[in-house]
């Protein structure tokens, strides 16, 4: 009896061992081909990162903040038109260039929705960090991202109402307002804590901007990385998405800009509108894309939150380096125009001296 059960086992760990079979733990088996459970380091790695970003970009934020004066900011809510032209730019302009980027590209339906999801979905927090790198009006930046944030609200149901007919009932996206709402207070807490220290203590504000300014130029890399190596399985995807994610943060930029311009804004305001309506919220499109769809369906669609935010990104460096060639070149420029008219005046004075014996008033000294 010894004998058999050892001969048993001995058989048993072979087939194991030749077998083409799926291993035991496997949720689909075809063949050779397996889908084993879901590893959950990756969740439990997500849950972690999550946490210690959010708690950054708190910090951050609160860093922004302290660039807020209160009277500026409460002159914006006063005076909504810079607030109103970025309102145009996020929910009219968006929710248009991703309905016309999905047409044009013939895409999957379920791909031109995810492309309409990211177009609806409210400005993100890194806007804020680059515009105050750009010199832009951080006034209406902050002012902007909040209400964006709070209109997301009513405008994205309405939006994806409006566009997704044609491809999917909008009944089926379901809007994470939780998520919405903790974002909403993840920006105005902070900001807040930030403006109340900018008009108790202004000198020491300025140090924690500058520190905080570039803690988030870091933390706008970092959220790109992160997002890279959690969802490296999901990068095969249709070019066509490429395409579109490539296309659609460079036009909202654009597009963005020159409404701002013909709306009569200041360049620097203009610098800001242009970045509150290229820098998407992509968490929430993330969000919003795995608690709507199956998870067949997110094979084809779920990456594309990540490379519209890796583009967003690149695109926003590139307006950052050229703006600072810009004012460098500017800077350059005025410094030698005025070291050419103090040439000029010397010349004047010593010519002036000459004429009149040596002597100079006290008018031109």
């Amino acid at each position: 009896m010894q004998t058999y059960l050892l001969s048993q086992q001995f058989n048993t760990r072979l087939l194991a061992e030749n077998s083409t079979a799926c291993p035991a733990n496997a949720t689909i088996c075809n063949g050779t081909s397996c889908v084993l459970p879901e590893d959950n380091f990756n969740e439990t790695l997500s849950i972690i990162l999550s946490t210690v970003l959010t708690v950054m970009l708190a910090l951050v934020m609160f860093s922004m903040g302290c660039n807020v004066e209160l009277k500026k900011f409460w002159g914006h809510v006063k005076r909504p038109w810079g607030i109103f032209v970025g309102f145009l730019c996020q929910f009219g302009i968006m929710p248009l260039t991703a309905f016309l980027l999905s047409l044009a590209f013939n895409v999957l339906p379920i791909q031109a929705v995810v492309v309409l999801i990211m177009g609806c979905c409210p400005g993100g927090t890194a806007s804020n960090v680059i515009a105050y790198w750009v010199d832009g009006d951080m006034d209406l930046s902050i002012s902007m991202t909040t209400c964006s944030t709070l209109l997301a609200m009513g405008m994205m149901p309405l939006c994806l109402f409006v566009y997704t007919k044609m491809w999917t009932d909008s009944n089926s996206i379901v809007l994470p307002y939780d998520s919405i709402g903790i974002s909403l207070v993840a920006l105005i807490i902070p900001v807040s804590f930030g403006m109340y220290v900018n008009h108790r203590w202004p000198s020491k504000a300025k140090i924690i901007l500058k520190i905080g300014s570039i803690v988030g130029a870091i933390l706008i890399v970092l959220i790109a990385v992160v997002g890279g190596i959690l969802y490296k399985g999901s990068w095969i995807i249709s070019p066509k998405l490429w395409y579109i994610g490539t296309i659609f943060p460079a036009a909202g930029y654009t597009l963005g800009f020159f409404l701002a311009r013909v709306a009569g804004l200041s360049w620097n305001r203009c610098r800001t509108v242009s970045l509150e309506t290229g820098m998407q919220n992509t968490q929430l499109c993330s969000t919003i894309v795995q608690l709507s769809f199956t998870p067949e369906q997110l094979e084809l669609m779920f990456t594309f939150p990540l490379i519209y935010s890796i583009f967003q990104l690149l695109f926003a460096l590139l307006i950052l380096g050229g703006y600072r060639v810009y004012r460098r070149h500017r800077v350059k420029q005025k410094t030698d125009v005025e070291k050419t008219e103090e040439k000029e005046d010397s010349k004047s004075m010593s010519s002036h001296a000459k004429t009149n014996g040596g002597f100079v008033s006290n008018d031109t000294k």
